[in-house]
């Protein structure tokens, strides 16, 4: 007789080595490796908003008194809801459309961040284009926006040369004057003036169509075989901007000039906690920084083994975006002081966010170091890399309904393979049978529908509807969507059922803070951010361009249309169903017959034999005769079935 083998799972499975996948659906895929879905998140949530916009928002709003919000709203809003997205994944390896088996009355709650995500994965392709192109750009002896004197140059450019020798006798008036970069930026590479607006798009410009191209065919080539080849892409494209920021850093601190960058970024100014706008910044900035509510980190977790530690990946991940933004403020602010040093003007006249600092200042700052075309290579090569793992969360420039300019958080690329991963995911998961077995075909599809729909952006006046969609495709819709998620699990499938489902994968429950978040402080933390979007709306602007009351309707529409998906879903659950009205809005607000963990092994209690094709009577019985003994994890699960049963014979009582 052969020693019956008990396998090692009185530590998570996160910690162990080798192949991950013998817990996980054969069909569906999973992670091959025990850190992809760790660096999957990081690089989703780490990237251009860490670098763009965090920099900025802490210097207008206090200083180092931003980072007292920061952090709190962190704790408030950010970890619970990112815990409970992980969760919600795991625990049903389902993707943000299918895991609505949860309540089906709230169905429409899916395809509104499926909505979303498709919207904001057409615009955010076009900023790795833009990146793509710096990045082809740089490879030269002598950079292009680097002086005056070129085709697309006015009368008005000034390059930092001139004023460099006009400081050493007389100063120069740069009020009236423009920088070799920006006109680079909005007359080479827009060519903005080719188009009067947004009603007027103007010719295709080939060489960003062609970026556009490249950037769409690396997406699909690494998310081709799903996580197995994504999953083993994030090993590089989730480290390696680390290494270059840190080279960034490094050469920015040791620049003359460089102490008065990073002083003006940090000084604290605690006066401004007393200002309510403060405080809703930090909000913001935590809720679009972590790309909740766009369906990346439930996609993400769905590929998890059960028992993976998600409560530990939660602080992991958060704690190191927060630690990564404050980081890369140092490396722009060091360079930014250094180049007000040079042009002998004051930090915050070179200070700017979102594209102004990643395409205009930034570039400008490059051609004023030694081997400036290898410096600007490494700043794009990051920002690409930083792009591409999470292709983009929106993230607005000014409190109010949307952004004054396109923003983005988390690593383009990764974030690019996170939106993608999330749409192919939701609609194969609906319809297994007929899409998993072609799920490249599937893929293939998706990306040239999405970059067929993208070529109004490599227009001259692609920008404008590019900052139309990044105003309104992910701002009020977003918000909707993560509230009515949090209410749903907390109110209509309930905290206790909640609690024991994250019981069942990890061991234990969910501690008084994150019941007390769930349930109070996160919702209202986000209610309150609505509201205040929604009193501070101001219609979409670009530079002095103000965009026509058409546009600005097409833009609610857009973000309106997100929202509307739900009481949509819900008509479509309420007339699935039998009886009276009230009858048929409570069977579909209960849990679905499926619903619960996708392996019969992992089901205990009210999930028992509820798997389509169960022959087992006890999921334990499972394991035992798989393994001959009884583990950690089936002690949870005994524990687990007698608390239910116990709640059973009380509520019969």
């Amino acid at each position: 007789l052969t020693q019956p083998v008990t396998p090692d799972l009185l530590v998570s499975p996160s910690s162990q080595d080798g192949d991950l996948g013998s817990e996980c659906p054969e069909d569906r895929g999973n992670w091959t490796g025990r850190l992809d879905f760790l660096l999957s998140c990081i690089g989703y949530c780490v990237g251009l908003g860490n670098v763009w916009r965090f920099p900025y928002r802490a210097y207008t709003n206090g200083g180092g008194a931003f980072l007292v919000p920061y952090f709190i709203m962190l704790a408030i809003c950010g970890i619970p809801i990112f815990f409970m997205e992980l969760s919600l994944g795991q625990f049903s390896s389902l993707g943000p459309l299918a895991v609505w088996k949860i309540s089906p009355l709230f169905k429409g709650v899916g395809m509104g961040t499926i909505l979303i995500v498709s919207l904001v994965a057409i615009y955010y392709n076009m900023i790795i284009a833009y990146v793509l192109f710096y990045l082809f750009a740089s490879l030269t002896s002598d950079l292009p926006w680097q002086h005056c004197g070129n085709w697309w140059n006015t009368d008005l450019c000034l390059d930092h040369h001139v004023i460099r020798a006009g400081n050493s006798s007389l100063p120069v008036n740069i009020s009236n004057t423009v920088s070799p970069s920006e006109e680079y930026w909005s007359r080479y590479v827009l060519h903005i003036q080719g188009s009067s607006g947004i009603g007027d798009p103007g010719r295709i410009r080939w060489n960003l169509c062609l970026c556009l191209l490249l950037s769409w065919t690396i997406v699909y080539l690494c998310i081709l075989k799903g996580v197995k080849s994504s999953g083993k892409v994030v090993y590089f494209t989730a480290t390696f901007p680390y290494l270059i920021l840190v080279m960034l850093l490094i050469r920015g601190v040791t620049l003359e000039g460089a102490w008065k960058g990073i002083q003006f970024y940090l000084t604290p100014q605690f006066d401004h906690l007393l200002s309510s706008k403060v405080w809703i910044e930090a909000a913001l900035q935590i809720f679009y920084s972590l790309g909740v509510g766009f369906g990346g980190l439930l996609t993400f977790a769905s590929y998890n083994t059960f028992h993976q530690n998600i409560y530990r990946d939660t602080f992991i991940v958060t704690l190191g975006n927060a630690i990564t933004s404050i980081l890369a403020g140092f490396a722009i602010f060091s360079v930014l002081g250094y180049m007000s040093q040079e042009l002998g003007v004051p930090v915050n006249q070179v200070a700017k966010a979102g594209p102004g600092l990643a395409f205009v200042v930034y570039p400008q700052a490059m051609t004023m170091l030694p081997l400036s075309p290898f410096w600007s290579f490494l700043f794009f090569f990051m920002l690409l890399t930083l792009g591409l793992d999470s292709q983009v969360r929106t993230e607005p420039t000014e409190p109010g309904m949307h952004s004054r300019q396109p923003e983005g958080s988390g690593d383009p690329l990764l974030l690019q393979f996170a939106f993608m991963e999330t749409i192919v995911t939701a609609v194969t998961d609906e319809f297994p049978y007929y899409l998993r077995p072609k799920k490249a075909s599937f893929s293939a599809i998706i990306c040239i529908a999405l970059f067929l729909m993208g070529l109004i952006l490599t227009t001259e006046g692609g920008m404008y509807w590019l900052v139309l969609l990044d105003d309104y495709s992910a701002g009020f819709g977003l918000m909707v969507v993560v509230i009515t998620t949090c209410l749903v699990v907390t109110r209509v499938y309930g905290m206790k059922r909640f609690c024991q489902d994250i019981h069942m994968m990890l061991g234990f429950k969910p501690g008084p803070y994150f019941r007390v978040c769930w349930m109070v402080l996160s919702p209202a933390t986000m209610m309150a951010l609505l509201v205040y979007n929604i009193v501070k709306y101001q219609p979409s602007e670009y530079g002095n361009y103000q965009f026509p009351s058409w546009a600005e309707a097409l833009g609610i529409l857009m973000g309106v249309l997100s929202c509307l998906m739900i009481p949509m879903g819900m008509v479509v659950a309420v007339l699935q169903e039998e009886g009276t009205l009230w009858e048929r809005v409570q069977q579909a607000s209960r849990p679905a017959m499926g619903w619960g963990p996708a392996l019969e092994e992992n089901r205990s209690g009210a999930y028992v034999a509820s798997l389509a094709g169960s022959q087992s009577p006890k999921p334990l019985m499972v394991h035992m005769r798989k393994y001959g003994g009884i583990t950690s994890y089936e002690n949870t699960a005994i524990e687990v079935d007698r608390e239910m049963e116990e709640e059973d014979e009380e509520e019969s009582m």
